[in-house]
């Protein structure tokens, strides 16, 4: 039996998203930006995605523009807003847990004479609304923050962050990258107060290589990639209507049972855990107010590249982290207070709605195996 427990690195397309992307490829082909029937009949279905992904988080169909990815994405809005509002404020906001879309983008803007403020978790390996809003001032153009952290299913303060920015500093742009909090947890723009949002196709059961910048209306982001006039000048270049249309097939079967998945995975997590409790020198690194379908453990003197090998042997697929890291570590554990041995050895489950218990067995007892057998 084949284990794929790597969710948070990609999801398996669902049915609807395949037909959907099949459909756009063979039977509407055309150019979206064509006049002629073929176009027009491409531009409907990416018309219907854009508004089913609007609708998905409380926003109008006109603030959402397709991308190539959530890279892109994030690359789009800090670059993009940084132009746009950078020229007199110079200062940008992060937490020091983005995923690396974000922390390299920065980096780069830091070289280009931004100043950048990273807000670490406290001693208790928790981030405080408090913190960032100490940092923000009238120079600030900038605050980042992602949702869900990829590593750990840590759940960031975003809507309280933004919320006490918004209310001190309402000049101040807000960006969050929600790509492993979309269509897990309840997510609607005017609650959490961002101007920006970046969402991923391939995290949500549709297929890889598109992803969606949120723009609240009256917010100016610069474009990075010129050419065409398509999605308004934001993004120019031919939209990708099959990649589109899985997206929206996606969303369109996922939104209605959020909260559903969520407690279902949450029960999932808590039959991991239990699972893994029996399994002697396995840490837990997850909070346990996580996001469930994000799961971190330590495996006690096993490094992780040698555990992950030891599974793959046995079909059991996982992750020692982010899957853009290509397996080296990003130091996210260790801001959040995991360091050495145990980071060395840090494990990366990642779960869906369609994870069965006893694919979960399976790695328990895997895991249990590879303790005994593994010298380190």
């Amino acid at each position: 039996m084949s284990v794929y427990l790597d969710n948070a690195a990609t999801t398996k397309p669902c049915e609807e998203a395949v037909a959907a992307a099949l459909n756009a490829m063979t039977e509407n082909f055309g150019n979206p930006s064509s006049l002629h029937r073929a176009g027009l009949n491409a531009q409907l279905i990416v018309d219907k995605a854009r508004k089913v992904i609007a609708d998905s988080i409380g926003a109008e169909r006109d603030t959402i523009y397709f991308t190539s990815g959530a890279t892109e994405s994030n690359n789009l809005a800090l670059r993009g807003a940084s132009s746009a509002y950078g020229r007199k404020r110079r200062k940008i906001v992060i937490s020091s847990v983005e995923h690396a879309s974000v922390e390299e983008t920065v980096a780069d803007l830091e070289s280009k004479g931004f100043e950048v403020v990273r807000v670490a978790p406290r001693e208790d390996g928790r981030l405080y609304a408090a913190d960032f809003v100490r940092e923000c001032d009238e120079n600030t153009c900038l605050l980042s923050m992602m949702l869900v952290n990829n590593e750990t299913g840590y759940i960031l303060p975003v809507k309280e962050t933004f919320s006490f920015v918004k209310r001190k500093f309402p000049d101040i742009i807000t960006h969050c990258d929600c790509v492993q909090g979309y269509m897990k947890l309840p997510l609607r723009v005017q609650a959490l107060n961002a101007d920006l949002i970046s969402l991923s196709g391939h995290k949500i059961h549709a297929v890889k290589g598109v992803g969606v910048l949120y723009i609240k209306k009256g917010i100016r982001v610069l474009p990075i990639v010129t050419g065409g006039k398509q999605e308004k000048g934001i993004r120019s270049g031919t939209e990708s209507v099959p990649l589109i249309a899985a997206f929206g097939a996606a969303v369109e079967k996922l939104a209605p049972t959020i909260q559903e998945r969520y407690e279902s995975v949450s029960r999932l997590k808590q039959y991991l855990l239990e699972k893994i409790s029996a399994v002697d020198g396995i840490a837990v690194n997850s909070p346990d107010d996580g996001s469930p379908y994000v799961v971190n453990i330590s495996a006690e003197g096993k490094r992780s590249e040698i555990m992950l090998h030891f599974l793959e042997q046995k079909e059991i697929y996982v992750s020692s982290g982010s899957a853009c890291s290509k397996g080296q570590q990003s130091g996210v554990l260790g801001q959040f207070g995991i360091k050495g041995k145990r980071a060395d050895s840090a494990v990366r489950i990642s779960m869906t709605a369609e994870t069965k218990a006893d694919e979960l067995d399976a790695f328990a007892e895997a895991l249990h195996e590879g303790m005994e057998k593994i010298r380190g």
